[in-house]
């Protein structure tokens, strides 16, 4: 992992592989951000000058480098894009850093260390580009630089992917500061859980599978002091977990129910997670098209992100009682395969016809909303790569948020922003519930084809318990990230809606849902 510090030390006097100074777009040019002082000067007060020579606009996401002058110990100079130049106040708002700052650390990949001297006005600031530069130095490299055993002296394998950056250390922080060093730790504990989060995401099927998943929770359970239950084939059987038993029974591994409970002893409020966890999903006997099924092990990102919430939470010390319900199959097509018109009676006791095996997730879900509904939380949400239909509504990098409560689907919208995740309100249309209607069973697992995420919200909606607050995040589009690398955001998985769900943690944990 990338080290963070909050040093002390001048932009002038820094010792490290390089600096990174802000950069904005103004309406003559690019404009130097607070912090690119002391650059500045070593640049007989030109910096601006020749970044705008070098084709640099300030834009975000823009990123120049340049070698550095006499007068700093760095070798090399970063610019990194902030955006317009800031209209009120001149203060830059948290996500131009974050973004600013991921950009730079994701250049900076192979080299030791790196100082940041963006605009560094208050804690908030200190954190948003700690955030930013934690995730933008983000790699997956677990699989890769492996030795060849058939290649002369041993040669690695790989392509040439290099290690991130080593070390950022933040200039203009106060180290001993308590609202600098809290927002820094903070920081530093969700971008971690972020990146475990992206690891389980990009990890290939093969390895990653039901038990697998609830092996690491468990091993992050005891670490952390979470207590962790893991229902297995056997307990679900017992228990009649009809949707993950159905979902499941087409693969060799097995379906699993993890729930991780952290509690504290001070708290007043409880939040219920529940996140969709199929590890693989060919569509089962509604097998996907090919050039469908090669990101399919990102159909877990609802539940890594419900497990690093959680664990979060938990390093955080907040107070408020978070638990988390993963909800783990892998949808494979075999002779022991659920099939299109079966029945499925799920935990809650519904029955459910299954019309189409590849809209499995709202199945798993809905025997984990029923059970996490069991325990009366004050809330419960649920994460998951659910449709395409939400893809095609918000695009690529936008959430959608629905919920059986209008203030609470605003709240959780408010929070996403603040905390640099886009989202987006959508309706439940009462309409839409009758074309889940079926002559056979209680409900059918698919209903009109227009409106098709908002269909899915709608059956998760049967299975919560009355009275209790609930919503829904379809992750579908932003979960996974196939093209080129942007911001903090790298290519695969993502870590989508576990800002999300720290922020909302933390907002009950301070009493400010009600």
């Amino acid at each position: 992992m990338t080290a963070l510090t909050l040093s002390t030390a001048g932009a002038a006097t820094l010792r490290a592989d390089a600096l990174v100074v802000g950069v904005a777009k103004g309406s003559k040019g690019p404009v130097l951000a607070p912090g690119a002082e002391a650059v500045d000067t070593a640049f007989d007060g030109k910096l601006a000058t020749v970044l705008e020579a070098l084709g640099a606009t300030g834009a975000e996401g823009e990123v120049t480098k340049l070698p550095a002058p006499d007068g700093l110990k760095v070798p090399v100079v970063i610019a990194a894009g902030l955006g317009s130049v800031p209209e009120k106040d001149g203060a830059y708002d948290a996500e131009a850093l974050r973004r600013a700052a991921g950009s730079a650390a994701r250049v900076l990949a192979g080299s030791k260390k790196a100082g940041f001297a963006l605009p560094l006005a208050s804690a908030g600031d200190a954190g948003a580009i700690a955030e930013g530069a934690l995730l933008g130095a983000y790699a997956f490299t677990a699989y890769q630089g492996g030795e060849d055993k058939l290649a002369p002296k041993g040669k690695k394998n790989g392509n040439g992917v290099k290690p991130p950056l080593g070390e950022v250390a933040l200039l203009g922080g106060k180290p001993r500061d308590k609202a600098f060093k809290a927002a820094v730790e903070r920081a530093t504990a969700v971008t971690e859980e972020i990146n475990r989060a992206r690891d389980l995401i990009n990890t290939p099927p093969n390895d990653l599978y039901p038990e697998s998943f609830a092996a690491v929770a468990t091993a992050a359970g005891k670490e952390h002091g979470i207590k962790v239950q893991v229902l297995d084939e056997k307990a679900l059987v017992k228990g009649g977990f009809g949707g993950l038993l159905g979902v499941g029974q087409g693969s060799s591994h097995g379906p699993r129910l993890v729930k991780l409970a952290y509690t504290h002893p001070k708290a007043e409020k409880t939040l219920a997670l529940v996140g969709k966890g199929i590890t693989y999903d060919s569509g089962g006997i509604s097998l996907k098209p090919a050039g469908h099924n090669e990101t399919m092990k990102c159909d877990m990102s609802g539940a890594a992100a419900v497990f690093a919430a959680v664990v979060a939470a938990a390093r955080l010390g907040l107070r408020v009682n978070v638990t988390g319900w993963l909800a783990l199959a892998e949808n494979m097509p075999s002779g022991n395969a659920t099939r299109p018109g079966d029945v499925l009676r799920m935990y809650s006791g519904k029955t459910v016809e299954v019309l189409n095996t590849d809209a499995e997730g709202r199945l798993v879900l809905a025997d984990a909303l029923t059970r996490a509904s069991e325990e009366k939380p004050d809330a419960i949400v649920d994460v998951a790569t659910l449709t395409g239909a939400m893809v095609l509504a918000l695009g690529n990098r936008t959430f959608g948020i629905m919920a059986n409560d209008d203030a609470f689907r605003t709240s959780i919208h408010e929070i996403a922003e603040e905390v640099g995740e886009a989202s987006w309100p959508m309706p439940l249309p009462a309409d839409l519930r009758k074309g889940m209607d079926s002559p056979t069973a209680d409900i059918a697992n698919m209903g009109e084809r227009m409106g098709g995420g908002l269909v899915a919200g709608l059956f998760l909606q049967e299975f919560v318990g009355e009275g209790i607050t609930w919503a829904h995040l379809d992750i579908a589009g932003p979960a996974f990230h196939e093209g080129a690398p942007y911001g903090y955001t790298p290519k695969g998985g993502t870590g989508s809606a576990v800002r999300t769900l720290v922020g909302l943690a933390e907002r009950t944990a301070a009493g400010d849902l009600g």
